[in-house]
């Protein structure tokens, strides 16, 4: 098996000053960049199911973006890893990003 590309691959097709118009070849599929991201915090998208998003013509997200450390929070690690992962908690076979959650860790403390 040899995937059709690296992990991470980053392509430049098109650039009008400091914009620009790429496509970022992730392990579920090829992003376009810029894009829309729906937020799935704790693992979720609020009103909306997986096929909502990925079958509709308007919205067609090639990737959603969620918090790690919300996730921790609720629905809670042992969950999702009993679930086999955060893309099958979420029913996603797309790409996630998550981030660290660092900036609400910190806003927590003050």
């Amino acid at each position: 098996f040899k995937p059709p590309h690296q992990a991470l691959e980053f392509h430049v097709h098109a650039t009008s000053g400091r914009a620009r118009y790429t496509t970022v070849h992730l392990p579920h599929g090829p992003v376009a960049t810029p894009v829309f991201m729906p937020v799935g915090t704790k693992g979720t998208l609020k009103g909306l199911s997986p096929m909502d998003v990925t079958n509709s013509d308007a919205l067609n997200n090639q990737i959603i973006l969620a918090n790690t450390y919300h996730l921790a929070l609720q629905p809670g690690t042992e969950l999702i890893r009993d679930a086999g992962g955060l893309h099958n908690f979420m029913n996603w076979d797309r790409n996630i990003l998550t981030d660290s959650g660092g900036f609400q860790m910190v806003s927590l403390l003050k």
